[in-house]
């Protein structure tokens, strides 16, 4: 999937794979809906590249901070958008790694 990304994209989808691999190290990784994923016991976050943005899936529940601060970054089922044409909150991504990974473990 990564090869296959638009040059300009291509950095931003390694970027976001080596933030996850590190928050998450017990993590591994799958291609579930045509789109990278990470499970644990099942798929618990899975990202894309699209025209003008990252999509990151599922919505975070459960961490009101965290669920502020994604608040701009909001689709309308709840999933992540994250512009391309802005810099990319990859700390803002390491934070959803890590409520993702919490939410599948519950």
């Amino acid at each position: 999937y990564l090869n296959a990304a638009p040059p300009d994209v291509r950095p931003i989808l390694e970027a976001i794979r080596d933030i996850v691999r590190r928050a998450v190290p017990d993590a591994k990784e799958t291609i579930s809906y045509q789109m990278p994923a990470f499970k644990l016991d099942h798929v618990f976050m899975f990202f894309a590249a699209f025209k003008r943005h990252i999509g990151v899936y599922p919505p975070v529940h459960g961490d009101d901070a965290l669920e502020r601060d994604l608040q701009p970054f909001r689709g309308e089922k709840g999933n992540l958008k994250f512009p391309l044409d802005q810099p990319m909150p990859y700390d803002l991504i390491r934070r959803v790694a890590l409520a993702l990974a919490e939410q599948a473990s519950t």
